[in-house]
This record gives C-alpha cells, sequence and structure tokens, in this order.
C-alpha cells in the first residue's frame, strides 16, 4: 500500500448529506416492511414459551390449526437441516426441541394470510410443561457454578502483592444493567423461495454473510443457494448482528415448505422479549493508591449475565476486560472475568460491545479514589493516564498514538471546566434540595473484531461505459453513513462528483464471505476495499489512456474538471470521466473490479490475554454538568461539552451525528433505561410505555461537540477512524457527576455514593440515603 498512500491519504472530505437523507424526508426510503407483497404472501408468527425452564411434555397446537387463516404450523421436527441460529457454539435454537431456556423462546411458527391472523393463532397453542428451576441472577447462577465458559483472567505485575503495601486503600461494588437496542425498525424478514430449490432473503440484519450461512444449513442447502440482501435498516446497535437469524431462519423455513414468500415483523412487545439486550454487569474491586491519586495496585471482578446460550458473550466479556484500563496506566492490575448463564434471554453485542461496562467500572475507581482523598476526580485522572515509559496495556499492546492527555487538556479549557468546578461547589454550598456535580472523563476505544480473522472486506465497484459508477461492498447501512462514506471514497478516486456513484443494496450473491457490519469497523474495512477496487479500474484506465495518447503513465491525471492526459504542466488534453470510459469499453479494458482488504498487524492470543487486537485506538472525552433534585430523586444534564478524534474524518457532518447519537444512548443506558425482570424470568419492561428511552427534553440545553484536530497514525483510508461506538462511552461523565452530585448530600463523608446504573430517580434516592450521617 505505500506506493499508493499519495492517492488516497491527502483528499479533502467534504461533508456530503447521508444517501438516504432526502429520502427519508419525503418518506420514499425504501425498508423491508415497505416492499409490496404478493398477493400470496404468508405472514408468520411464533409461539412462546411461558415458562423460563421446563421440559416440554406435549404441545397440543390442534386450535393453532384450526384458526382462521391459519395455513401451517411448523414445530422443531419439520426442520429439514439442522436447528440452529447461533453465530458460534450452536445451541440457539430456530424452534425449541424438547427443552425451553427462557421466557419467550420459540416453540413452534404459524404462517397465516395476515399478521393479525398468525399472532392470534399462536396464543392458542396448549403447551404442557415439566417446570424446572431456573437460574434468573447472576447470584443464583454462581451459586449454581453456572458458566457459559471458564472464568478469564488478564493480569500484569503482582497486584496483590502491590495492595498489601500500597499507602491507601478503597474497596467497592456496584451494578450496572442491561439496554434494550430499541431500533425504531423491529425484527424483519421476507423469504422468497427461488427455481431449484434456491432462496432469495430481504432480511434486516447486520450480518448477511451468517444469515445466509444459518439459513443454508438449516435448509440443507449450499451457501450458493441463498442469497441475503439488505438495503438499509431502522436502526441495529448491535441487535441485529446475530438475532436477525432467528427471523430470517423462520421465514426461509416456511417459504421453502410452502413454496410460497413468507414474512415475519415482530411485534415491539415480542420483539423485546425474545431478542438480546446488553449485558448487565456486576464489578468489586479493590485498589491501592499514594496521597497523589496514583493507582498503584488494583484487583479488578467483572460479572456478567449472559443469559441461557452463548452468543457472542466470550468476545464481549473480553472486551469489557481490554477497556478496564480506558486510559490510564495501571502498574499492577489482576481483572478476574465472570460469564454467568441464566435462564434469561441471551444477551448480545450492542454498541460498544463490553467496552463500556468494563469503562465505566475504572472510572467509578478514579471517583472513589478522589472523594476518599478529597480531590476534584479529574486531577486522579490525569495523574494515571498513560505516558512515556508506561504506554503499555494489561493485555501486552503498546500504545502508539496516545493523543489522551493533549485532547483532555484542549476540552478542560475550551468547556472552561475549571470555572465551572468553582461555581458547581458554590452552587452546592448555598442549596439544600438542589446538588449539582460535574465530571470529565476520557475516552480510549479499540478499533477492530477481537476474533482476527473478522477483520477483512470484500467490494465490487462497476464503471459504467456513459461514467457512471455503481459501487458495492460487505458493510450494511443501519443510518450510520457507511454508505454514503464507501462512496466518497469511490468518487475521490476517480475525482467525480458523488452523485455519480450509485450505492447499491449489500447482497451475498455480489460480495460472499463478508464479516458483520459492527466493532466500528464499517467504513475502515469496506472503505478500503472499495478504494482497492476502484484503484485497480483507475490503474487500467490510466495504462489505457498512455497507450492511446502516447504519453506516460504519470501523465494522466484525474482531476475534479476531468482526466488530464499529457500532463498539467504542459496544457495537456481534458476528457470528461465519461469519455474515457466510453474510450476503454471500446478499448475491450475491463471496467469492474473486485476489491479486498484484511487489516494488518493484529493479532491476539486469547488463552494468556496477551496480544495486539486493535489495529488502533480512537479517542474523546466529555464534560458533563447535572443536577439532582434530592426530594425526588429527578436530575437533569444541565450541559455537555466533547472533543472526540475522528483521525481526518471522511464526512465530519455524519461524525457529528454520530457522536451525538450516541453520547445520548450511552445517557439512556446510565440514567432512565432500565430492565425490570419478575420472579419468574418474564421481562416487565418491554414497550416504550414501560421502557424509557431518551427524549429530545433529555438532551442537555448546552450541547457542544468539536472534533479532535489530527489524523490516524494508521494508514487507514484518509487517515480516518472510526466513529460508531467511541461516543457512546462519552456519557459516561454524565454517570460520574451524577456521583458527585449525590456526594455533595454529605460532603464530610469521604467515600463513594453506592449509586448503580441507570441513575433512576429510585436510584439516586437510594444512594442519597445511604450516603446520609450515620
Amino acid at each position: 500500500m505505500a506506493e499508493r498512500d499519495p492517492a488516497w491519504r491527502g483528499l479533502a472530505k467534504p461533508s456530503h448529506p447521508h444517501d438516504s437523507a432526502r429520502l427519508h424526508v419525503a418518506g420514499a426510503a425504501r425498508y423491508a416492511d415497505d416492499l409490496p407483497e404478493p398477493v400470496d404472501m404468508l405472514h408468520l408468527a411464533f409461539g412462546q414459551s411461558r415458562e423460563a425452564h421446563a421440559r416440554i411434555v406435549a404441545m397440543d397446537l390442534a386450535e393453532v390449526r384450526a384458526a382462521p387463516g391459519v395455513v401451517a404450523v411448523y414445530t422443531a421436527a419439520d426442520i429439514p437441516g439442522v436447528n440452529d441460529v447461533s453465530p458460534v457454539a450452536g445451541d440457539d435454537r430456530l424452534l425449541a426441541d424438547g427443552e425451553v431456556i427462557c421466557h419467550g423462546q420459540a416453540l413452534f411458527l404459524v404462517a397465516a394470510t395476515t399478521r393479525e391472523a398468525a399472532r392470534r393463532a399462536a396464543r392458542l397453542g396448549k403447551v404442557e410443561y415439566e417446570v424446572l428451576t431456573p437460574l434468573l441472577t447472576m447470584a443464583e447462577a454462581r451459586a449454581a457454578g453456572s458458566l457459559i465458559e471458564p472464568t478469564q483472567r488478564m493480569a500484569r505485575g503482582d497486584a496483590a502483592a502491590a495492595l498489601e503495601v500500597a499507602p491507601r486503600h478503597a474497596s467497592g461494588a456496584f451494578a450496572m444493567g442491561g439496554q434494550d437496542h430499541f431500533y425504531l425498525e423491529g425484527q424483519i424478514a421476507i423469504a422468497t423461495p427461488g427455481e431449484d430449490g434456491q432462496m432469495h432473503l430481504v432480511s434486516s440484519t447486520q450480518h448477511p454473510s451468517e444469515v445466509q450461512h444459518l439459513v443454508a444449513h438449516m435448509l440443507h442447502l449450499s451457501s450458493a443457494d441463498v442469497t441475503v440482501e439488505v438495503r438499509r435498516m431502522g436502526g441495529a446497535f448491535g441487535g441485529k448482528e446475530t438475532q436477525a437469524a432467528l427471523y430470517a431462519g423462520a421465514a426461509a423455513l416456511v417459504a421453502a415448505k410452502t413454496g410460497r414468500p413468507a414474512k415475519i415483523r415482530a411485534d415491539r412487545d415480542d420483539d423485546m422479549v425474545m431478542t438480546g439486550k446488553r449485558h448487565e454487569f456486576e464489578v468489586a474491586y479493590d485498589v491501592g493508591f499514594d496521597d497523589d491519586g496514583h493507582l498503584l495496585a488494583l484487583s479488578l471482578r467483572l460479572a456478567s449475565r449472559c443469559g441461557a446460550t452463548v452468543d457472542l458473550s466470550p468476545a464481549i466479556n473480553d472486551r469489557a476486560m481490554f477497556h478496564a484500563d480506558n486510559c490510564y496506566w495501571l502498574p499492577d492490575v489482576e481483572i478476574i472475568s465472570e460469564r454467568l448463564k441464566t435462564h434469561t434471554v441471551s444477551a448480545t453485542a450492542f454498541r460498544g460491545f463490553g467496552g463500556p461496562q468494563g469503562m465505566l467500572a475504572i472510572e467509578r475507581i478514579c471517583d472513589h479514589v478522589a472523594l476518599v482523598l478529597g480531590r476534584d476526580p479529574l486531577d486522579v485522572r490525569l495523574a494515571n493516564l498513560y505516558g512515556p515509559g508506561r504506554e503499555v496495556t494489561p493485555y501486552a499492546m503498546a500504545i502508539a498514538d496516545n493523543i489522551a492527555p493533549a485532547l483532555i487538556a484542549q476540552l478542560r479549557q475550551t468547556s472552561d471546566y475549571d470555572a465551572r468546578r468553582k461555581q458547581v461547589e458554590a452552587f452546592n454550598v448555598a442549596n439544600a434540595v438542589l446538588k449539582k456535580g460535574i465530571a470529565l472523563t476520557p475516552v480510549k476505544f479499540g478499533i477492530s473484531f477481537t476474533t482476527t480473522h473478522l477483520n477483512q472486506a470484500g467490494a465490487l465497484v462497476h464503471v459504467y461505459a456513459d461514467g457512471s459508477i455503481q459501487v458495492n461492498h460487505g458493510g450494511t447501512e443501519m443510518g450510520q453513513g457507511v454508505y454514503v462514506k464507501v462512496a466518497q471514497i469511490v468518487a475521490d478516486v476517480f475525482a467525480v462528483p458523488l452523485s455519480q456513484v450509485r450505492i447499491t443494496a449489500t447482497r451475498t450473491d455480489k460480495v460472499p464471505n463478508t464479516s458483520a457490519t459492527a466493532a466500528s469497523s464499517g467504513a475502515d474495512l469496506n472503505g478500503m476495499a472499495a478504494f482497492n477496487a476502484a484503484i485497480a479500474i483507475r490503474e487500467r484506465l490510466v495504462d489505457f489512456a498512455a497507450r492511446t495518447f502516447a504519453c506516460a503513465p504519470t501523465e494522466v491525471l484525474f482531476t475534479p474538471d476531468g482526466v488530464v492526459i499529457g500532463g498539467m504542466a504542459t496544457g495537456g488534453e481534458v476528457l470528461s470521466f465519461a469519455v474515457l470510459a466510453r474510450k476503454a469499453h471500446v478499448g475491450r479494458v475491463s471496467l469492474s473490479s473486485t476489491g479486498f482488504y484484511a487489516t494488518p498487524g493484529i493479532e491476539y492470543d486469547r488463552a494468556a490475554h496477551k496480544g495486539r487486537p486493535f489495529y488502533y485506538f480512537a479517542y474523546g472525552a466529555a464534560v458533563s454538568e447535572v443536577v439532582i433534585d434530592t426530594l425526588t430523586g429527578e436530575h437533569r444534564v444541565l450541559g455537555v461539552d466533547i472533543l472526540h478524534d475522528v483521525g481526518k474524518s471522511l464526512n465530519p457532518v455524519i461524525d457529528l451525528g454520530q457522536i451525538e447519537g450516541g453520547f445520548i444512548q450511552g445517557q439512556g443506558w446510565l440514567t432512565t433505561e432500565e430492565l425490570v425482570f419478575d420472579a419468574k424470568g418474564r421481562l416487565l419492561t418491554h414497550s416504550p410505555a414501560t421502557y424509557k428511552i431518551p427524549t429530545a427534553s433529555d438532551r442537555a440545553p448546552r450541547f457542544r461537540i468539536d472534533l479532535w484536530q489530527g489524523e490516524n497514525v494508521e494508514p487507514t483510508i484518509n487517515r480516518s477512524k472510526a466513529v460508531g461506538e467511541p461516543p457512546f462511552m462519552l456519557a459516561i461523565s454524565v454517570f460520574s457527576a451524577l456521583t458527585e452530585a449525590v456526594a455533595a448530600t454529605n460532603p464530610a463523608r469521604r467515600d463513594v455514593p453506592a449509586l448503580d446504573a441507570p441513575a433512576t430517580p429510585e436510584r439516586i434516592l437510594a444512594a442519597i440515603a445511604g450516603h446520609a450521617p450515620c
């Protein structure tokens, strides 16, 4: 790539609107549910388990089959191939086959002439259970020794010995809840049978290739017989990485059995009950430190509720360990990660993929140390930042681009942090009922799939004889703007307007064996693959023009004014890109190319938890100011200042939107979004009536975002950095500020309040009560 570096490193990247923005505003952007329905379309619904853990003794589905509009009913026995919709472990069933392992699990599948008929019929099944004792909480799973895999350990030095000699000590524990993805478009899939047993699927999925492979195995087909198409999703956030396979599998099974197109669109309540969430975590720690707040020793224990199946929990919990250092040097540290198996819906990928949980743990520790010492928490954070001579993580990865100190210093100044802290302190002295808090917290987030082989991507670029360009790649569009970013990259290679590039739906029959659009890597991987494809075509055009016009290849230049042939210095001939494309076609030059990219330089030994799992780090920092009402527990976020690192942005407007959206979603996780299960493992917060995502009024009235002016030290496309997940963790500043506000109710107490996340009014009141003078 070195010789091609000038072709892309210095490209200017103006902001362009999201490719679907105009269509969204006009109501013309077509999602899966907007596609025309054939007259013989079947609509599907699942019959669900009413128990969290039980053996199925018998299922009487006679009334289901007799219900109006019902065409067919299927159970696990009707699956021709493998009854599996899991990403790795083979433990997620399309339909339960003798034992149920969580409430809401799919037992049977109804196909009917209308969606309402299918849903009504699905409630008529009579299931006889032998109820077994469910493990619903982490404590119950721990007592039973129920794990999805052995407990993992990551360490450096001797934490136990360092704790013994540390001059100061603190211990603490807290919990953080899960989070529902609450995508605007729910789970949906449409299957259409083709000739000779082939199957076409429109699926709202982040991972078309995985859906393709699972459906093929389920139907006893080859992957080449199954095509999965995704034009756009109405949000996903990780919730459609593995979870979409259940719905795609259901639609494909019915289409294969009946020979008719089949569609399943989950009701919001069913969607929330049946699909995975962010992992709930419990954190416990013992920390040793000195009078200046330096963290000298840390024993950190992380435990997560993984749910009933493995899903992606090993990698998610690994990433929590990776990010338990955040931006801080931990000289002697031991991180223990317990992955508990419970009879609840399996936890799954969610924006940040375990990183937020690990990062929240170390930020709580910094707040705790600061409160014990009576210091500004920012002083403790600054005292522990990675720096010269101490820039190696607990998993032995050297940090090559530590911009955190400079970034924090800039935000401290631009946010007027020091003056505002004094104002907060004065406010708290003067007010007995309302208390304020302010916090500045940083983010260092590793970019790459930690499963190394997933760090690859493919693309397909066509240049047509009229100069128009079509691009296809393995990335899926869920609103984050990966389509327009990749289109910009291709347009820049040929120096043509973005309007000349047509973006096409992601399809497994165009680009095979793709990785999920996840890990914030969509633009990094697919952008570079598309760049490589476009460069291959451009090099053919250069060679053709040089031959045709008898000039050196270096004298063929692609510019916004056209293709200059003969060199600009000599005033060479200028052809439009369309004219050159037509000439090349007549000259029998291939104007189509695939492109491939594999992230270099990454390797990881999971058994030892050592290596370089990430290509680079993305950084950011946020200042949040909050106020709480000590009588009601309610709070408001008053101001947010963000400085975030996206390298040399591919599209600043898109990136700014991702930063704001990520922050608000993180704020919801830590303040309002509460998952509540009852004693039988039933989710009680399964609709907007009971589950509260942030609204426009929760956005701080003062909300400022600036982009860090820098570039990636690694040769990514345009020296840009990923932006999907890192901003989510900027919202930890809100939780730290709330912790400080609660602590201000009893400033004489040198200890951290027992505040769990999400910091609902009830939890804030409980923390205030627990922090009160004895």
